[in-house]
C-alpha cells in the first residue's frame, strides 16, 4: 500500500481528496495546522468525517515548521507528496501579504527540500486559476503567468517557478494542478457559493461584487479531488487545468441557488474588486491528454448536492461566520 502525504488534509479540497485516496487504496498522513482564517468549526468537521476512514492517520502540524517536518519524514516512508496546505483567498492575500509568501512559497520549498533529502520521487502541487488574470481564454497552460495582480497569485507563481527548479536539479516528478473556481458540500465560508447560500436561506443580502455578470469556470470538489488523485501518475514535469470546462456567469450560479432553496435573492451591489478576475474559462485538454480526467458534475447538479448538504447540517451552519 502506498503512502501518501497530504498537507492541508482539513481543508475543503484536501479533505475530500484524502477521502478519495483511501477509496483508491492509498493509505494517507494528513497534516493540518488548523489556523482560523476561517470557522475552525468546518475543518474539525471535516476531520470528523475523515478519521472515520481506514489508512488514514491525521497529525497537526505546520508546513512552515521544518523541525516538524524532518521528523515527519523521518519516521515514515512516503511515495508522494501532495500539497493542498495554502493560505487561500485573493482580497485577504492584500490585507495580510506575508502569510501567503511564508505559506505557499517557502511552506512549498519546506517540502520539496524534505522530498529531496528522503528519496521521495512524487510532488503534486494545488495552484491556481488566479495566475491567468488578464489573459486569453480559455486558459492554456501555455500561456505566460508573469503578471499576478495579487499577493496570492504571486505566492503561487513562486511556488510553481520552485517546483521546476527540484524538477530540474533532483529529477522530483512534479505535477502542477491550476484548480479553477472549486465549490461543494462543506466549502469555505469566505468563497461566493457558500455564502450565497446561507445568506439567500436566511433572507440576508449577498454581497455581490460587481453586476453578476463575472463568469467562473466552477468545478465540484468531487471532481477535483479525483484529478488531484490522477495527478500521482508519472508526469516528468506538468502544469495542468483542472476546471469544469465552461463558464457560468454569477448571475447564473445564482438563480441555481434560488431553484433549491425556493427563495429569491435579495442583492447589495459593491464596486468590482481590483484584485478580482472577470471570467475564468479552462482549457482541459491537457488534463484529458495526461490524466484522462474530465469533470463529471454540472453546476446544477453540484448547487443542489451543496444545498443538500447545507439543509442536512443547518442547525450548526446557522453560526458559522462569514
Amino acid at each position: 500500500m502506498k503512502k501518501i502525504l497530504l498537507t492541508g488534509a482539513a481543508g475543503f479540497i484536501g479533505s475530500k481528496t484524502a477521502e478519495t485516496l483511501v477509496q483508491q487504496g492509498y493509505a494517507v498522513v494528513g497534516i493540518d495546522n488548523l489556523n482560523d482564517y476561517y470557522d475552525v468549526r468546518l475543518k474539525k468537521y471535516r476531520l470528523t468525517q475523515l478519521k472515520k476512514l481506514p489508512h488514514f492517520t491525521f497529525l497537526k502540524g505546520d508546513i512552515e515548521n521544518n523541525r516538524f517536518l524532518a521528523t515527519l519524514f523521518r519516521i515514515h516512508r512516503f511515495d508522494a507528496v501532495i500539497n493542498l496546505a495554502a493560505r487561500a483567498g485573493v482580497r485577504y492575500s492584500m490585507e495580510n501579504p506575508f502569510v501567503y509568501m511564508t505559506t505557499n512559497a517557502l511552506g512549498t520549498l519546506n517540502l520539496l527540500d524534505m522530498c529531496r533529502r528522503h528519496a521521495v520521487k512524487k510532488f503534486v502541487l494545488a495552484s491556481t486559476s488566479s495566475l491567468y488574470a488578464g489573459q486569453k481564454m480559455p486558459f492554456s497552460e501555455t500561456l505566460a503567468v508573469n503578471t499576478p495582480i495579487s499577493p496570492y497569485a504571486a505566492s503561487k507563481k513562486a511556488a510553481e517557478s520552485m517546483c521546476y527548479s527540484y524538477h530540474y536539479l533532483y529529477g522530483i516528478d512534479v505535477t502542477i494542478l491550476r484548480y479553477f473556481t472549486v465549490y461543494g458540500p462543506a466549502g469555505r465560508p469566505d468563497m461566493s457559493i457558500f455564502r450565497f447560500i446561507k445568506w439567500i436561506d436566511e433572507g440576508k443580502p449577498i454581497e455581490l461584487f460587481g453586476d453578476g455578470s463575472q463568469s467562473r469556470d466552477f468545478t465540484y470538489v468531487d471532481d477535483i479531488a479525483r484529478g488531484t488523485v490522477a495527478a500521482l501518475k508519472k508526469t516528468s514535469f506538468a502544469v495542468i487545468n483542472l476546471g469544469g470546462n465552461r463558464p457560468y456567469a454569477l448571475s447564473e450560479a445564482i438563480s441555481f441557488i434560488e431553484q433549491n432553496l425556493g427563495k429569491k435573492v435579495r442583492q447589495k451591489r459593491l464596486p468590482f474588486h481590483i484584485a478580482d478576475i472577470k471570467a475564468t474559462w479552462a482549457d482541459i485538454r491537457q488534463a484529458k491528454k495526461l490524466l484522462g480526467w474530465k469533470p463529471s458534475v454540472p453546476l446544477a447538479e453540484g448547487i443542489r448536492r451543496t444545498v443538500q448538504w447545507y439543509r442536512d447540517n443547518k442547525t450548526w451552519l446557522a453560526d458559522i461566520q462569514l
